[in-house]
This record gives C-alpha cells, structure tokens and sequence, in this order.
C-alpha cells in the first residue's frame, strides 16, 4: 500500500506541476518551437520589456489587485470583527451564509449580474459609458471580500476574549485597545486573506471580461485576444515571473500561518497559566 501510493503521490504532482515545469523551461528556448529546445536564451524576456501594450495591460493588473486587496482586507477586517461581536445567532448564520454567495456562485454568473447592474445604473444617471476602472475595482472587492472575511473570522474565534478587556481597564479607548491588542492577534489571517485577495484579483479573467471597459484592458483579457491570433513564448516569460511572485507570496502567506499558530499556543499556554494561578490563589 505504501509503495501504491507513492506512486500515486508521484503522479499526481507531475500531472500538476509538469505543464508549469515546460512553461519554465522554453520561456528560455532560443527558438519559438514548443517542442524542441535549440538552446537557453534570454531573448523572449527582452521581447516582453519591449512589449508596452502586455506591461501597461501589466500594470493595470497589479494596480486593480493592490486596490482591490487593500478596500478587501480593511472592509473584511470590520465586516469579521462585526460579524464576531454579534448576539443574534440566526442573524450571525445568516450574515455568514451571504457572505459565502460569492464564493459558491459561478463565476459567470457574477460577472453577467455585475454587467447589468452598472450598465443599469450608469444609464440611470445619463453617463456616457457605464463601464470602467471603477466597476471593475468593486466586481473584485466583491469577490475577494468572503476570502478576506473567512481568514481574519477564525483568528478572531481563537483570541482570548480578556485581552481587548483588560486592555480598556487599563486605560485604553475602544479604538486604542482594537489596534494595539486585537489588530496584533489577528495579523496573521490579515495577511493571508490579503495575499488570496491580490492573487484572486491577479488572476480573475471571467469577471474583469464582463465588468471591463474599453479604456482599461488587464493582463489575462489581454492574453485572451492574443490567443485568437499567436501566443509568441514571451508570454510564458511573463507567465514565469508571475509564477515566481505568487510562489513568493505563497511562502509569505505559510510563515504568517504559522507565526499565527505559534501566537495562539503561546495564548493558550498564558491562558492555562492564569487560571492554574487563580486556581492556587
């Protein structure tokens, strides 16, 4: 059985990394062949720095990602705390339950109700184009929201309920003791539900194609319209240096994970120690 499923394990990961392993590979191909490697070259790199139209459809992406993971995480943050300090349980179960729509939610269908509601509303109030850079940055606060909100909710269930408390018996304002005592606790699942925020948004191709306007193009439409003529190999050097940037903010996510974990043992143990003393006292 072991054997079996080493082999099992095996096959999986080449089925999962051996398309990104070739993509790696011939972004150095000297040649345009998919097949044949004719030798390293650095050549298709310098081809994508010299293809403005792909780095401002570049640039364009990562501004929408950063916009929208930075409105994501701060309106996430509030909705979790909000959603944590509510009494009502069936307000709770409810409030929980919409904000997993649009996750579950095809994609398309997202993007095709979008659509409609910002063309409806711009031709409400008269405007000459109802879609832009402004609707495509709240279709993805839109979809990044639950993520944001599914990460920082379990930090703030694992805290230790005291601390905010004793915190504003010593003196703190409400607001002093949310950003000197609960903001630190919770970092890790801040930082995690920012990071899958930006990745989402870094990659989100269905949604950004209804919602986009003619003026503002992202990376993955622009992708799409070259691929109903030629993908020339400089787009898997792009697609290399993104690969590299999300691994990098792949690792980030994993340290803060488990600087988390160490934080809430660290908790527990401080918790289990209070109550030994009061319990000699």
């Amino acid at each position: 059985m072991k054997t079996t499923s080493k082999i099992y394990t095996a096959l999986i990961m080449i089925f999962l990394f051996a398309p990104i392993a070739v993509l790696l590979i011939f972004s150095f191909n000297e040649s345009k062949s998919l097949s044949v490697f004719s030798g390293f070259s650095l050549h298709w790199y310098s081809e994508l720095f010299h293809d403005y139209a792909t780095l401002n459809a570049l640039k364009n992406t990562v501004l929408l990602a950063v916009c929208a993971s930075v409105i994501a995480t701060v309106t996430g943050t509030a909705a979790a705390v909000g959603i944590t300090k509510m009494r009502n349980k069936y307000l709770k179960v409810t409030l929980n339950t919409v904000t997993n729509i649009p996750m579950i939610n095809p994609d398309i269908i997202t993007g095709i109700s979008l659509m409609l509601m910002f063309v409806f509303v711009g031709r409400l109030f008269g405007a000459a184009t109802s879609l832009n850079f402004g609707t495509m940055l709240i279709s993805h606060i839109t979809f990044c929201l639950p993520y944001v909100i599914l990460q920082v909710l379990p930090k703030l269930q694992q805290m230790d309920k005291a601390l905010p408390e004793a915190a504003m018996d010593l003196g703190c304002t409400p607001f002093k003791a949310f950003y000197k005592v609960i903001i630190p606790e919770i970092l890790p699942g801040i930082v995690t539900g920012m990071i899958m925020a930006f990745t989402l948004s870094l990659d989100d191709f269905v949604i950004s194609y209804f919602t986009s306007g003619n003026g503002f193009q992202t990376l993955p439409i622009r992708i799409y319209n070259m691929t109903k003529k030629t993908v020339t190999p400089k787009m898997y050097a792009l697609a290399t240096l993104i690969f590299f940037v999300i691994l990098m903010l792949l690792l980030i996510s994993n340290l803060a994970d488990s600087e988390g974990d160490k934080t809430i043992k660290e908790a527990r143990k401080r918790k289990k120690m209070r109550k030994a003393t009061e319990a000699a006292n």
